[in-house]
């Protein structure tokens, strides 16, 4: 960006600021354009963006408020348009579209969308609703009934997928989304078809499209956390879930015996199965794109290389910790 005073390139500046938002206080990493011949800051639109979205994101993990992606979720499963929901919540329906494209509920407004997400507390609410017909609410009680049942049959597996992809709420090891273990798997899927990499390789690219997402919009693509190891970042439970992949036919993935006597997995596609872009958004998938194209001459040693000089993995390899996705920040090599 060019400073509208001297005319000359700025550089962008990230530095460490307090801002408050209904009366909290929150650190985040703020985002701005320096001019250095006149002192003068600046920012964008998308840099405005990324600093506010900081703001939110902690306040919402702090009094456990539901993301607008969740939201939409939850109003989604009942097969409810944004009407009917606000209709059976008892909010004004601007009120409640709002809160779908990212304004801040209350915390009360909070708690009672969240409380939807329990088909059998929506029951409850659709009954208590004195506006709708009854023919309406005959249609969304049968279709919580059959969510609940769904949820008895398919219980281990639900919680298997929970397991493995962590069972937490929505924080900053997460990238600030709820583990969404569909679209991680789509993710493998989409790596799988492009560049079919070796396992190695395939954790570094899943890393990169996650904190290249967060870098760009202060959410992830998956919910995924992901820890330092000695090879670099690695999404946690990584060998769990590629061998329930495998084994559920999501994908294929091939051994082979090298020279030296190393064995790599490698990642295929499986025949008639193809990738579904329809659980992403146009930003998510060119954020996908991005990174198999940066990466596809890339070898898995030079993709460890790589991970290594990134401060994600840097600060957090002593410990094996868990990597806070502030590091995306930071990120250099994409």
């Amino acid at each position: 960006m060019k400073s509208p005073i001297t005319g000359k390139e700025m550089k962008l500046t990230k530095e460490r600021r307090s801002m408050d938002f209904r009366k909290e206080t929150f650190e985040i990493v703020f985002h701005y354009y320096l001019c250095e011949d006149s002192g003068e800051q600046f920012t964008t639109t998308s840099l405005d963006e990324v600093n506010m979205n900081q703001v939110y994101n902690q306040y919402r993990d702090k009094f456990n408020i539901p993301f607008p992606d969740e939201i939409t979720r939850i109003r989604e499963r009942y097969n409810s348009s944004a009407v009917k929901m606000s209709e059976i919540l008892g909010f004004g329906i601007n009120s409640y579209r709002q809160y779908e494209a990212g304004e801040m509920p209350s915390i009360a407004n909070a708690k009672l969308i969240q409380m939807m997400d329990d088909p059998k507390f929506f029951i409850d609410m659709v009954e208590l609703c004195g506006t709708l017909d009854e023919k309406i609410k005959e249609k969304y009680i049968q279709k919580a009934q059959l969510l609940l049942e769904e949820r008895k049959r398919n219980i281990f597996d639900l919680n298997f997928k929970g397991y493995l992809m962590g069972n937490h709420l929505a924080d900053i090891y997460s990238g600030y989304r709820n583990p969404n273990f569909e679209k991680f798997t789509e993710m493998i899927v989409f790596f799988s078809e492009k560049l079919e990499p070796y396992k190695t390789k395939m954790n570094k690219l899943l890393f990169y499209a996650d904190f290249l997402m967060f870098k760009q919009s202060c959410f992830s693509i998956s919910g995924m956390r992901y820890k330092a190891i000695d090879m670099g970042p690695v999404p946690n439970n990584f060998q769990s879930i590629f061998e329930y992949l495998a084994n559920n036919k999501e994908i294929d993935i091939d051994t082979t015996e090298f020279p030296t006597g190393y064995t790599g997995e490698k990642f295929k596609i499986r025949e008639n199965r193809s990738f579904n872009a329809e659980l992403f958004s146009s930003k998510e998938l060119e954020t996908l794109e991005k990174v198999a194209s940066a990466f596809k001459s890339t070898s898995t040693h030079n993709m460890i290389e790589l991970s290594h000089l990134e401060e994600a993995w840097k600060k957090n390899e002593k410990g094996k910790s868990e990597i806070s996705y502030e590091y995306a920040f930071e990120l250099n090599q994409i």
